[in-house]
């Protein structure tokens, strides 16, 4: 891929809305290490499991005090990482068609940094990584999910185009945890060509 050359390197954020550590896990983590080797990306990571992280329960405390969230949980410096990045990689497995409820606490929490300043994340790149244990068993929606968020907050929702990535990463891990990420030659290469759109669409937006 030819791409400009960026002053600085990328900075990437990945999340892992897992509460277990074996193919969101792996995926997200691997998409860090594919951007920090060919595109020298600068990379933090965060993962679900074994965290603290509370449920939303709309108390409004972040809208009245501009303080951040009444929950002082470990999404706090998950909040600092999400204000670094350039872009970030939200993964997810598929529970019930859609999200995990990691992810999705994950995502509505970040009300709380919004509403301390409600252009935070404006035009910062976002992608999204999905797995099931069926090939089709809900991913997409989870992805839209994802690109929902995204939207609703400004950032810009990247995809890896048509013909086989088209909303983002998709994997069918069978079960199988890491095994299953890592022998799904069709995922891997969603995911690819997604991050590679990442970089591209990131270098662009921090050259203008």
């Amino acid at each position: 891929m030819n791409f400009l050359v960026s002053e600085r390197n990328i900075r990437i954020l990945g999340i892992s809305g897992s509460p277990r550590k074996k193919a969101t896990d792996y995926a997200v983590s691997h998409a860090l290490e594919y951007a920090s080797e060919n595109y020298s990306a600068s990379v933090e990571y965060f993962s679900a499991k074994g965290k603290t992280i509370n449920f939303c329960i709309h108390c409004d405390y972040c809208i009245r005090k501009k303080e951040g969230c009444v929950f002082k949980d470990d999404l706090t410096d998950l909040y600092d990482k999400m204000i670094w990045a350039d872009a970030w990689i939200i993964g997810t497995p598929v529970y019930q068609g859609n999200v995990s409820g990691q992810t999705k606490v994950i995502i509505d929490r970040c009300r709380a940094v919004v509403a301390r300043n409600p252009n935070v994340f404006r035009n910062k790149v976002g992608i999204g990584v999905s797995n099931g244990g069926d090939r089709t068993g809900g991913q997409e929606p989870a992805l839209k999910t994802i690109h929902d968020f995204y939207i609703i907050n400004e950032m810009i929702p990247i995809g890896g185009g048509a013909f086989g990535a088209n909303l983002g990463g998709t994997f069918w891990s069978k079960d199988k945890g890491k095994e299953g990420i890592e022998n799904d030659e069709v995922g891997m290469k969603s995911l690819y060509r997604t991050i590679d759109r990442m970089i591209e669409v990131s270098r662009t937006l921090i050259d203008c």
